[in-house]
């Protein structure tokens, strides 16, 4: 299959997307095919966290935590779903490049640029926001500490499919 078909498959199913779930196996597939890289059994937790932090991926879990308040202010402010899915395609992916070992923010810039550039093409907004940041998309945007209470922490379910059974 040739790259520029192999882009435009994964443009096309990023847009479509309608979950995290969706999100994230795009996420897992090009970080494998451009990096050869994978780790299962992650599993991803929405929480209110500080307006500067899009996500995280603590050390030595299976976890990852996006900004649920950050998401809501996309969805809100952004009418193009390509946009919506691409940050939090960019968000993961960053995250992800951690949990799969690494660990110094440089590399892993450089990293999740690569694997947007490689299968989304340089022209993609995912490539757009790897390379400059996904804060992009909230310029112009007056963010303020939000005020309301905080929520529980949310669990995914569903989030990553596994083929295989843990007990054998």
């Amino acid at each position: 299959m040739n790259k520029e078909f192999k882009n435009k498959e994964y443009c096309s199913k990023l847009d479509k997307a309608q979950s995290y779930s969706e999100v994230w196996e795009i996420v897992k597939t090009t970080v494998k095919e451009s990096l050869g890289e994978t780790r299962n059994g992650m599993m991803l937790f929405l929480d209110d966290l500080a307006l500067n932090l899009g996500a995280y991926h603590p050390l030595g879990t299976n976890n990852i935590v996006l900004n649920r308040h950050l998401l809501e202010i996309i969805k809100a402010t952004r009418k193009s779903k390509q946009e919506i899915n691409a940050f939090a395609y960019s968000l993961l992916t960053h995250e992800y490049l951690h949990a799969i070992g690494h660990l110094p923010e440089d590399e892993v810039h450089q990293l999740a640029y690569k694997v947007s550039q490689e299968c989304f093409g340089e022209k993609h907004v995912t490539t757009e926001l790897a390379k400059k940041s996904p804060w992009i998309l909230l310029k112009n945007i007056p963010i303020t500490n939000i005020s309301s209470p905080k929520s529980p922490i949310e669990v995914i379910k569903d989030f990553e499919k596994i083929d295989h059974n843990y007990i054998i």
